[in-house]
C-alpha cells in the first residue's frame, strides 16, 4: 500500500527528476573537461560550437522558458483537479494525481530547468586568471532536453484535454475497479474455505486509530494470529470508517486456553493494528465498493439542479452495470487464511452483492426520481444483473430494488403515458430475467 500511496502523489517523480538533473549538471561538465581534446571530429561537428556568451544565452533561454512552462503546467493541473472535484466528484482527484503523464511531464520540465541552471554556472569567459570554458556536451544535452520538453508539453496538453472527458474518466474508474476485482478473485482462489464459527466468549479487539480501512496485509494478519495462537475474524471491511476504541475484530483461542492473558491480548491487538493500513481516504487497491461509489457520485452529481445532466448520469450507470454484472458472475465472499497445518486462522470479510447493488441504485433512484431515463436505466441494470446470476439471495435483493423503483415511478405525477408504458415494459423484463428469460426486443 505504500507504493499505491506514492503513486497518487504529484511530487515524488518531479523531485526525482530534480535530483537526477543536479547529478547530471555536476558530472557532465567534468566529463566535458576530460574528453574535450579527444572527441572525434564527426561527433564534435554536431555539438554546440558557440562561445561562452552564446552558451549563456542558450542556457538562460532554456531555463527561463521552462520555468514559465512549468508554472503553466502546474496551473493547468490545478484547474483540471478543480474541474474534476466540482463537476464530477472529489473522489476522482486521485485518478488525476496518479496519472503518469502528469508526473512525467512535471519531472521533465522541472528537471530540464534545473539541469540548465546547473550547467550555466560552469560556463566561463576568458580572463587573465582562467581560460574560457564551454561544456559542449552539457550545453548540447540542455538544447536536446529543451526540445523534448516542449514536445512533451504539447503532448501533455492533448492528453489533458482527453483526460477531462467524462467518458474516459468513467472508463478509467471501471478499468481500475475491474483490476481490483481480478486481484481479489486470485486471492480468494488461495484463501477458500468455510469461515469458522466464532467461539463462545470471543473477545472484541478495538481499533487503535481513526480513519478508513484502506488495506489488509494478509501475511501480517496471519502471522499475528499464529503468533498469538488465536483465530481473528475481521468484522470491518476494506473501505469502512474506523473509530479509535470501537471493535474492528473478534478473536478467540485456536485451541482451548486455561485463562486469558492480558499481555498476550495487548500484543495481538498491536500486531493486528500493524496488519491494517488506515488512512484519510479510500483507494481502489483492495476496495471494490470504492469504484462503485465513484461512479454513483458522478451520476448523483450530474443529477444535481446546478448541473442537470442526465446523460452523464446514464453513462455512469452504464459502467456501474458492467461492474455489477462482473461481480454477479463471481460474487465476493469472505477470505479465510490458513496456517501451515491448513487450519483457519483469519477471516477477512468482503461486501456482499446485495449491499453493492443498493449502493449503486439507492441514490440515483432517489435523486433521479423526476427523470424517467434514469429510472429506465436502473431497471435495465437490474435486468442485466439478474441475467448474470442465479444466486437466490441476489435475486431477492433485485426484487426489493425493483419494488422500490416501481414505488418511485408511481409517486411521479408528471410522467407521460408513453413513459409509464415504457417503464412498465422494462419492469416486466426484469421479472422475466429473474425467471431466466430474455424476450426479444419488439
Amino acid at each position: 500500500m505504500r507504493w499505491e500511496d506514492w503513486r497518487s502523489r504529484l511530487w515524488p517523480l518531479p523531485a526525482l527528476g530534480v535530483a537526477v538533473a543536479v547529478g547530471l549538471g555536476v558530472l557532465l561538465p567534468r566529463v566535458d573537461v576530460a574528453v574535450a581534446a579527444h572527441l572525434p571530429p564527426a561527433l564534435a561537428g554536431h555539438l554546440f560550437s558557440g562561445g561562452p556568451e552564446a552558451a549563456r544565452t542558450v542556457l538562460s533561454a532554456i531555463a527561463g522558458s521552462l520555468i514559465t512552462v512549468s508554472a503553466l503546467t502546474f496551473s493547468l493541473t490545478v484547474v483540471t483537479l478543480q474541474l474534476a472535484a466540482s463537476q464530477f466528484s472529489p473522489r476522482l482527484l486521485r485518478t488525476f494525481t496518479r496519472d503518469p503523464a502528469v508526473q512525467v511531464t512535471l519531472a521533465l520540465l522541472i528537471g530540464t530547468f534545473t539541469y540548465a541552471v546547473m550547467v550555466l554556472r560552469t560556463v566561463r569567459s576568458d580572463t587573465q586568471t582562467q581560460a574560457a570554458f564551454v561544456p559542449q556536451l552539457s550545453v548540447t544535452l540542455a538544447f536536446v532536453l529543451g526540445l523534448i520538453a516542449f514536445v512533451t508539453l504539447i503532448a501533455f496538453l492533448a492528453h489533458l484535454v482527453r483526460q477531462i472527458r467524462i467518458e474516459l474518466l468513467l472508463q478509467r474508474v471501471t478499468a481500475e475497479t475491474t483490476a481490483t476485482m481480478h486481484r481479489l478473485r486470485e486471492d480468494r482462489r488461495h484463501d477458500q474455505g468455510q469461515p469458522p464459527a466464532a467461539a463462545p466468549g470471543a473477545a472484541p479487539v478495538p481499533a487503535r486509530r481513526t480513519g478508513f480501512l484502506v488495506a489488509v496485509d494478509d501475511t501480517a494478519l496471519l502471522k499475528a494470529a499464529v503468533d498469538a495462537g488465536a483465530v481473528i475474524s475481521l468484522d470491518r471491511r476494506v473501505g469502512d470508517w474506523l473509530i479509535e476504541g470501537t471493535p474492528i475484530a473478534h478473536t478467540w483461542p485456536a485451541t482451548p486456553a486455561p485463562e486469558a492473558d492480558p499481555a498476550a491480548d495487548e500484543d495481538l491487538a498491536a500486531a493486528l493494528d500493524q496488519a491494517l493500513t488506515i488512512g484519510p481516504e479510500r483507494t481502489a487497491a483492495q476496495d471494490i465498493a470504492f469504484g462503485l461509489r465513484q461512479l454513483t457520485e458522478v451520476a448523483v452529481k450530474a443529477l444535481s439542479p446546478g448541473i442537470n445532466d442526465p446523460t452523464t448520469a446514464v453513462h455512469a450507470l452504464h459502467h456501474t452495470s458492467a461492474l455489477l454484472c462482473g461481480l454477479a458472475r463471481q460474487p465476493p465472499s469472505p477470505r479465510v487464511l490458513h496456517d501451515e497445518q491448513k487450519r483457519p486462522r483469519a477471516v477477512i470479510g468482503e461486501p456482499e452483492l446485495p449491499e453493492l447493488l443498493d449502493l449503486a441504485i439507492g441514490q440515483p433512484r432517489r435523486y433521479g426520481a423526476a427523470e424517467p431515463d434514469i429510472q429506465a436505466r436502473l431497471l435495465t441494470m437490474l435486468r442485466e444483473v439478474a441475467w448474470c446470476t442465479t444466486e437466490p439471495h441476489t435475486h431477492d435483493a433485485i426484487r426489493i430494488e425493483l419494488d422500490q423503483i416501481n414505488d418511485t415511478i408511481s409517486a411521479q405525477q408528471h410522467y407521460t403515458a408513453t413513459e409509464r408504458a415504457r417503464l412498465r415494459s422494462l419492469s416486466a423484463d426484469v421479472r422475466a430475467a429473474l425467471a431466466g428469460r430474455w424476450p426479444p426486443e419488439s
